[in-house]
């Protein structure tokens, strides 16, 4: 592993978009949650209620041009937590930190959201930068784990950016987006896809790392000779974890520019190894899911093409043990998560980078 480099990718949601792109499978399907900005993670509460982060719109600003992307990014506190419970869509929590390029896509505010038991849910504070980005636009809890009570009411329970600040586990620029969070007895499992780690949350709030996920050859560098904007190597980039079946942490990645169809991976990680590559063969890895079937869900945020092809996204059920994988639902456009209902059914975001057009969909599962 590369200990230093020349730059280091958070998530890119990059203005690569379509609105009204509607999802295709032979599966039944139901759009159950709607005009939603930026949707993120989902996660069921304990009583089965179903819960969206959405990472916002951004604001008024400041405007700022991120340093990693260089995108345009405009701050405001347009981030929410939205419920889906008894058929009512109701914002439970909004005014959270957000920020987006000037037309309210792609932005970078609320990412995921686990429940650990009645004692309310965890929720991630994604960035994407470092701590003067955080600074210059204003905001003073991106990149951290928040803590939301039954009632609504938050607080911040960890400093993801600080531990990248201190610790910078993977080398290279300071980045951080704390993008996924599994909660769990004790402690919490946080995916830093800016740091490209996985790291452990105590229940006192300290951060220690459990994974460092590798960087791999780039196919589309040229040998001889050396032509920019393609580098040597593509970073990892995690985005998702699950708990396997054999008590094992499962973690999708996304992967770094270029984003070359067919390098993304997933790992199986058991803390104080390295991380074991699992399955591969995956374009774009956004989130993943055990099914009660003990096969795993896998949400693609594209497949094919060049960068992020509009509409290509693509939800598949995936066998571990040959890495067989069944395409569900094809044709999603820029989809963000994943989750399994108490009877079965699955759910899935679509239009997951765009302000006002996300949606929800459920799938029955086959």
């Amino acid at each position: 592993m590369q200990t230093k480099r020349l730059s280091r990718c958070a998530v890119p949601f990059a203005s690569m978009f379509a609105l009204g792109v509607f999802a295709s499978s032979a599966l039944a399907q139901q759009v159950v949650m709607s005009h939603l900005d930026n949707p993120r993670g989902l996660a069921f509460a304990p009583n089965g209620a179903l819960y969206v982060t959405e990472a916002g719109r951004g604001g008024a600003g400041p405007c700022i041009t991120n340093p990693t992307t260089r995108e345009v990014r405009c701050f405001g506190k347009s981030g929410a937590i939205t419920r889906l419970w008894k058929g009512r869509q109701e914002r439970v929590v909004d005014g959270l930190e957000s920020h987006a390029i000037p037309d309210g896509s792609s932005a970078s505010g609320p990412t995921d959201i686990s429940f650990q038991g009645t004692g309310g849910a965890f929720i991630t504070m994604g960035l994407g930068g470092n701590a003067d980005f955080q600074a210059a636009l204003g905001g003073t809890y991106s990149g951290t784990l928040l803590h939301m009570a039954a009632s609504g009411k938050w607080r911040v329970v960890a400093d993801i950016l600080a531990h990248e600040e201190d610790e910078n586990p993977a080398g290279g620029p300071v980045d951080t987006n704390p993008f996924a969070v599994l909660a769990e007895p004790g402690g919490r499992i946080v995916v830093d896809a800016g740091g490209n780690s996985l790291l452990y949350v105590a229940a006192n709030g300290m951060v220690e790392t459990l994974a460092v996920f590798p960087s791999q050859p780039n196919p589309a560098f040229p040998s001889s000779p050396p032509l920019p904007p393609f580098p040597p190597t593509v970073e990892s980039v995690p985005t998702s974890v699950a708990r396997g079946p054999d008590g094992a942490l499962y973690v999708g990645e996304l992967t770094g520019f270029p984003f070359v169809d067919g390098l993304a991976r997933i790992f199986r990680v058991v803390p104080g190894q390295d991380p074991e590559v699992v399955c591969s063969g995956f374009k774009a890895i956004i989130d993943i899911a055990f099914a009660p079937d003990g096969s795993l869900l896998v949400v693609e945020n594209a497949t094919g093409g060049f960068f992020f092809p509009p509409g290509s996204g693509k939800l598949s059920r995936l066998n571990l043990s040959d890495c067989s994988r069944t395409p569900l639902v094809t044709a999603l456009n820029r989809p963000t998560s994943v989750a399994v209902g108490r009877d079965g059914a699955i759910y899935v975001t679509n239009n997951g980078v765009t302000a006002g057009a996300g949606q929800v969909l459920r799938v029955n599962a086959p």
